[in-house]
């Protein structure tokens, strides 16, 4: 019966040897021989996964928020740059034939460019039409970026300009 006894406890132990990752192929080598030891693993070992897995979880965590700030705020930025280049043209196209309402035409442009690209994703805009001269106008969009952790403040501020374009009769010679 003692026999039957300890070829069950040697398989058991194989058994949950294996489960753990050693293969028992020269595991022997670095284990206790003390009395109460034989067979078991060195108390250096045990636990080690837990302790990495603690350290690890945050800062996996972090860097995949992290990825996710950083997209949202490049988003944000292409979004904010996308309409200042809309409401620019729109200035540009419109100073010429009406030069005390292009400022409207150009911040509704800008505007509307926003709310189709990512309505919730600039809070706050602040749509301002730019002349810096008589013969250049634009538009700077500023807003803030939703952010993911708490306390940090992002902003993203485009800005597009360019001439008047003014139609210039051929006169034939």
């Amino acid at each position: 019966m003692n026999r039957t006894t300890d070829v069950l406890r040697h398989a058991v132990r194989r058994r949950l040897d294996a489960t753990r990752g050693d293969s028992g192929v020269g595991s022997r080598a670095g284990r206790g021989t003390a009395a109460g030891t034989a067979g078991r693993r060195p108390y250096g070992d045990r636990g080690m996964t837990a302790i990495e897995f603690v350290f690890l979880t945050p800062v996996l965590f972090f860097m995949i928020f992290a990825t996710v700030q950083f997209a949202l705020y490049f988003f944000a930025d292409h979004v904010a740059q996308a309409a200042a280049q809309a409401g620019a043209r729109k200035a540009r196209a419109e100073a010429d034939a009406d030069p005390s309402g292009w400022q409207g035409k150009a911040t509704s442009t800008a505007q509307d460019y926003i709310d189709q690209l990512g309505p919730n994703l600039l809070d706050g805009q602040a749509i301002t039409p730019l002349q810096p001269d008589p013969a250049t106008v634009g538009v700077l969009v500023t807003a803030r970026v939703p952010t993911i952790f708490p306390g940090l403040h992002f902003t993203v501020h485009e800005e597009s300009q360019g001439p008047v374009e003014r139609f210039v009769p051929d006169n034939g010679g």
